[in-house]
C-alpha cells in the first residue's frame, strides 16, 4: 500500500464524521467521502499534498454532496434544509477530529442491523475498503455486498439515530457491537472460513488498525485493550501457521522462532497493564490465554492447568461453543484425553456446533491421543468434509492418511 492510500485510509472516518456530523444524510455522505477520496487517489500523487489533506477531503466531499442533494427527489426541501445545515459553517475547519471515528463505529454497529451488516459497514464507512475489496475479502459477488451496505445505510438513514455518542445507558450495550464486529473481521482474516486461502491479511490487518484506533479513543476500556491484546498476541504467530506450500501448521508444531516477538511483547505489556484495572472481560480473558501459549518456549512447556482454569473462568462468562470447545481441549491436556472427549459430548448436540468441523477436528485429536486411531482416522475424514476451506481440508485429510 502506497503512503497515500496509507494516508487516505486513515483520513476516511474523519472526514465521513465531520459530513454526517454537519449535513447528516449518512447514506450519501458516505457516497460523497468515496468520490472524494477516488479524486484524491488520482490527483495528490500527481500534484503533491495539499497543506490540509484532511480539509482538502472534506471541501470536495461537501461539494459531492451538494450534487447528491440536488439530483434527489423534492429538490427544494433538501437544498432548504441544506443550506440551514451548512449556514455559518467552515468546511476547513475540521471539527472534532477523530472522535467523529468512534461515533461512526457506534452508528455502523447500529443494533438494527445484523452483524454481517455492520462488519460490511465498519469496513466501508470506517475502514476506508471498497465494496470490492470487502466482497472479495468476503468471498461474496460484489453486487450482493453492494446491496448489504446499500440496505445497510439505508437503514441507519431511517433509524432515526443522532450523530452522536449514545447515552450512557446505551454505551456498554453498543461497545460490545463493536468489539464483536471487529473481533469477526480479525478472526475471518485469521482463520477464513472458506476459499483457497488459509488467512486474509488485509482483513487482519484493519482490524488491528480499527482496535488500535478505538483504544486510543477510549483508553481506559480495559476491554479494548484486551481485544488489541488478543488481536496482536494471535496475529504474532501468522508466520508460523503455514509451511512453505501454504499447508497448516498445528500450533504445537510451530518454529516459533517464526513468532512476532515485538507483537508478544506488545500483548503482553496491554494485557498485564489491563487485568488490575477491572471488571475483568472475556477479551482480557481470551488474550491472557494467548499471552501464555505465546511466552510458552515450547509446546510441552506451555501451563495448561492455568490455560484450563482461565477458560473455567470464561465459561461463567459467556454460553460460548467455541470456548466450550476450547476448555476441553486444555482440559484434556490437563487430565487426560477421555476428559476432554467427555466434555465434547454436550456440543455434538448443540446446534450452534454440531455441523462445525472444528468439533470434528477436535474430537479427531484427541481420540488420536487416545490411541484410538481407527475413529480418529473417520472422526478427521468427517471434519474434513465439513471443512469449506481448502487449507483446513488439506490438512485434515493428511492428517487422516497419516494414521
Amino acid at each position: 500500500m502506497t503512503e497515500t492510500e496509507d494516508l487516505l485510509r486513515d483520513l476516511a472516518p474523519r472526514v465521513l464524521g465531520a459530513l454526517v456530523r454537519r449535513y447528516g444524510h449518512f447514506d450519501l455522505a458516505e457516497d460523497a467521502v468515496q468520490e472524494a477520496l477516488l479524486a484524491a487517489a488520482t490527483s495528490w500523487p500527481a500534484d503533491g499534498l495539499p497543506a490540509s489533506p484532511r480539509g482538502w477531503l472534506i471541501t470536495v466531499a461537501a461539494r459531492k454532496l451538494t450534487d447528491l442533494l440536488r439530483s434527489e427527489q423534492a429538490r427544494r426541501a433538501r437544498e432548504e434544509r441544506y443550506v440551514l445545515l451548512t449556514t455559518g459553517t467552515n468546511a476547513e475547519s475540521g471539527g472534532p477530529g477523530e472522535d467523529d471515528t468512534l461515533v461512526l463505529l457506534f452508528l455502523c454497529c447500529h443494533p438494527a442491523l445484523t452483524p454481517a451488516s455492520q462488519i460490511a459497514l465498519t469496513l466501508r464507512a470506517v475502514g476506508g475498503l471498497t465494496t470490492a475489496e470487502i466482497a472479495r475479502a468476503f468471498l461474496v459477488p460484489e453486487d450482493t455486498m453492494t446491496r448489504r451496505i446499500t440496505r445497510a445505510k439505508q437503514a441507519v438513514a431511517t433509524s432515526g439515530q443522532p450523530f452522536a455518542l449514545p447515552s450512557p445507558a446505551d454505551r456498554d450495550q453498543r461497545l460490545a457491537a463493536v468489539l464483536h464486529t471487529l473481533y469477526l473481521v480479525f478472526t475471518e482474516g485469521y482463520a477464513t472460513t472458506s476459499g483457497p486461502a488459509s488467512h486474509r491479511v488485509e482483513l487482519t490487518t484493519e482490524a488491528i488498525r480499527l482496535t488500535r484506533m478505538l483504544r486510543r479513543l477510549l483508553p481506559d476500556e480495559s476491554e479494548v485493550a484486551g481485544l488489541l491484546a488478543l488481536m496482536v498476541l494471535t496475529d504474532a504467530r501468522r508466520a508460523a501457521r503455514t509451511s512453505r506450500d501454504g499447508a497448516l501448521v498445528p500450533m504445537a508444531e510451530q518454529d516459533r522462532g517464526r513468532w512476532d516477538a515485538d507483537l508478544i511483547a506488545e500483548g503482553v505489556d496491554l494485557i498485564t497493564a489491563a487485568l488490575p484495572r477491572g471488571p475483568v472481560g472475556p477479551y482480557q480473558l481470551q488474550a491472557a490465554i494467548a499471552a501464555l501459549h505465546d511466552e510458552a518456549p515450547s509446546a510441552e512447556q506451555t501451563d495448561w492447568p492455568q490455560i484450563l482454569a482461565l477458560y473455567e473462568v470464561l465459561l461463567k462468562l459467556a454460553d460460548n461453543p467455541m470456548v466450550a470447545l476450547n476448555h476441553a481441549v486444555a482440559a484434556a491436556m490437563v487430565h487426560g484425553p477421555q476428559t476432554g472427549l467427555d466434555l465434547l459430548e454436550p456440543l455434538a448436540a448443540d446446534a450452534r456446533t454440531r455441523d462445525d468441523h472444528r468439533l470434528y477436528a477436535v474430537r479427531a485429536h484427541l481420540l488420536e491421543r487416545a490411541g484410538r486411531l481407527d475413529e480418529a482416522r473417520a472422526a478427521y475424514r468427517e471434519a474434513a468434509d465439513r471443512a469449506r476451506n481448502l487449507q483446513q481440508q488439506r490438512y485434515l485429510n493428511g492428517r487422516a492418511a497419516q494414521l
